[in-house]
């Protein structure tokens, strides 16, 4: 029987199809240092982000056939060098790419409206700072009219788009990869013409740097790297934009990042993840003018849903081949 380890878990739709097929599937979790050791006893590794599976441990695991990944970026995965040992690598990109997207939205409206500010002081002095809360927060803007700049157009860029394009956004879409996109929104209110096409041709680098109102960012990056959002990259930005990483942390360089919210350059910024996780920079985590969600763009219950049923299916198409 083929032995699966899902060592940070796996939904119970995708357990339960695995298992209807003849799988068994492990879902207690084994440490990141005792993995060489035990890991040999598994057919494949099913893991989200917080599993590191290295040259290191596909060396000391000869046992293993196929690493799967529930989500859509990689970087905890030494793809290339699974390749050259012919383990099979897979992920779920299709699955994740709408809770991200309203993971980015969310980030703007409590960006925008000051959540982020007076949620964190409306339990404690709420009752003497109520005015001058209220004085802050009056000082909100609106999505609807404003350029929402996309920075990378896969699946989950395109899923921005069709909210962006909901809240009656201009959208200014950069990826080297791709030219246009045609998008289908779904809009069940006008019956049997419900599925509307919107087409997007996608601009410059440099067209959704500087003319942009807010900025996501959905592109992939890897640990040691370079940050490709740095100070000089910010400095050509609109002043006062407001930025979203929901994508890999590293993205942005934390500490121009912090540099441009002090001096006003960044109006705000959403972030779902960070240089280090958990996040070591308290003055990223303190800021005022900062939104935080650890690390759950993909975590609904849905998307895991969907992960889970994608992933299941791709494991038994590969082993029973």
């Amino acid at each position: 029987m083929i032995k699966i380890l899902a060592n940070d878990g796996i939904d119970a739709s995708g357990k339960a199809i695995l298992e209807a097929a003849g799988f068994e599937v492990i879902t207690e979790k084994i440490a990141q240092e005792d993995l060489a050791s035990q890991l040999n006893n598994f057919d494949a590794i099913l893991v989200r982000s917080a599993t590191k599976v290295r040259k290191d441990l596909m060396d000391a695991c000869p046992n293993l056939k196929l690493i799967g990944r529930g989500g859509v970026g990689m970087d905890n995965i030494d793809v290339d060098h699974a390749k050259q040992k012919g383990i099979k690598v897979i992920n779920t990109p299709a699955s994740s790419s709408i809770s991200v997207a309203e993971l980015v939205f969310a980030h703007l409206f409590t960006g925008i409206r000051f959540l982020q500010y007076t949620n964190r002081i409306m339990p404690g002095e709420g009752n003497t700072r109520f005015g001058e809360l209220k004085k802050v927060a009056s000082n909100a803007i609106e999505l609807q009219g404003k350029t929402m700049g996309i920075y990378g157009f896969g699946r989950i860029g395109q899923e921005a788009a069709k909210i962006a394009i909901g809240l009656g956004m201009k959208v200014l879409a950069f990826d080297p990869y791709v030219d246009k996109v045609e998008l289908i929104l779904n809009l069940p209110m006008l019956g049997a013409n419900s599925r509307q096409k919107v087409v997007i041709n996608t601009v410059s680098e440099q067209s959704v740097i500087t003319q942009s109102d807010f900025i996501t960012f959905h592109i992939p990056f890897n640990e040691g790297e370079k940050a490709p959002i740095n100070g000089e990259v910010i400095a050509r930005m609109k002043k006062g934009v407001g930025l979203v990483n929901c994508s890999r942390g590293g993205v942005i360089d934390e500490a121009d990042l912090l540099a441009a919210l002090n001096s006003g350059q960044v109006s705000f910024a959403g972030l779902d993840v960070f240089a280090k996780e958990p996040p070591v920079n308290m003055d990223i985590l303190q800021h005022d003018h900062v939104s935080l969600s650890p690390h759950v763009g993909g975590s609904t219950k849905e998307a895991q849903n969907r992960i889970s049923i994608e992933l299941a299916e791709k494991v038994i198409e590969f082993f029973k081949k």
